[in-house]
């Protein structure tokens, strides 16, 4: 019988897990009845461009799986043309949101079902399999779901403060406006309760794992998984591999560091894994974690390209 991994991701920490244990997984990650791998995907970032709902953590793992996504960048569609988005703007819209014609595609056919009355699951399992991905992509909800940030000059939408702004404020606070009525997409649950091994990615505590957490039903299920639960930490020797992390941790009032965030995972997320992976760079921290009732693996969580993400998966699942 084959592993069942089930991972909760968002950003490009989570893509590139996602796709080191579709490489270290048999059958290239494909779920099956026994085994194989199911990604639970934040669905906080969505927002609406043009008319269109763009997913944008959902994107950057499908196109990472399927082997379409802008290693440079860590997101998007490699060699990009933006034909539509400079006409856009001579058309007088307002283009700080960078959409590039291929990914455009996946936008208008999202949208077009969607106002069809399909849910965005069915969708999205529809665009990964035309795209060949092969492991289960699920958004961790159908419902509307927007992430919110507090900044000195105010509420913003998470889009505006992440790209428009370039995550340049402090963060005082996140709103996850939506998340009372939200319901569990079909399958969510399911995946985490019936999982051998589960995984917090090394994603943005707040602002990828936070959102997923939060869907009602969701930590409850986390909690009463019977699954190894295991989460990579996203700070390595102080600092976030990519994006904001260690600025909204010291803005928040959280040590920055692997040790502030197994303190996250203990406290406010209600204890919610087993074991904590950390970074060869934070082998000293592993005594205080393990002070927290948390088992330490400490290893080399450097992602760099294909060879680094098989062989951190392949340490996960020998927790298993």
């Amino acid at each position: 019988m084959s592993t069942r991994v089930t991972l909760l991701a968002g950003g490009v920490g989570g893509a590139r897990l996602a796709h080191g244990f579709t490489l270290a997984l048999p059958d290239d990650g494909a779920p099956a009845p026994d085994g194989g791998l199911t990604v639970v995907v934040n669905v906080g970032d969505d927002t609406e461009r043009h008319g269109l709902l763009v997913s944008p953590d959902l994107d950057t793992v499908m196109y990472t799986l399927a082997g379409l996504n802008d290693e440079t960048r860590g997101w998007g569609l490699t060699d990009e043309t933006y034909t539509t988005l400079d006409q856009l703007a001579r058309l007088g819209e307002d283009t700080w949101f960078t959409l590039g014609d291929r990914d455009l595609a996946t936008h208008v056919v999202r949208s077009a079902a969607l106002r069809e009355g399909q849910p965005l699951h069915a969708v999205t399992a529809r665009l990964a399999a035309s795209l060949g991905v092969r492991a289960r992509l699920l958004p961790v909800t159908d419902d509307r779901l927007r992430t919110l940030v507090d900044t000195p000059s105010g509420r913003v939408a998470f889009q505006e403060y992440f790209v428009r702004r370039q995550h340049a404020d402090a963060v005082l606070g996140i709103e996850l406006d939506g998340v009372a009525a939200a319901r569990p997409a079909p399958g969510v649950l399911d995946a985490v309760a019936d999982a051998d091994l589960l995984v917090v990615a090394p994603s943005n505590p707040f602002l990828s794992v936070e959102p997923v957490l939060a869907v009602p039903g969701v930590r409850d299920a986390v909690l009463a998984s019977p699954a190894r639960r295991v989460a990579v930490s996203p700070i390595v020797g102080g600092q976030a591999i990519k994006g904001p992390a260690a600025q909204i941790l010291e803005t928040l009032g959280h040590e920055v560091s692997a040790l502030g965030v197994a303190r996250l995972y203990a406290g406010r997320f209600d204890g919610i894994v087993d074991v904590m992976v950390v970074d060869d760079a934070d082998a000293a921290l592993a005594g205080p974690i393990r002070d927290l009732g948390v088992e330490v693996l400490v290893t080399d969580t450097i992602m760099g390209g294909p060879a680094g993400r098989e062989r951190l998966a392949r340490d996960l699942l020998a927790l298993g």
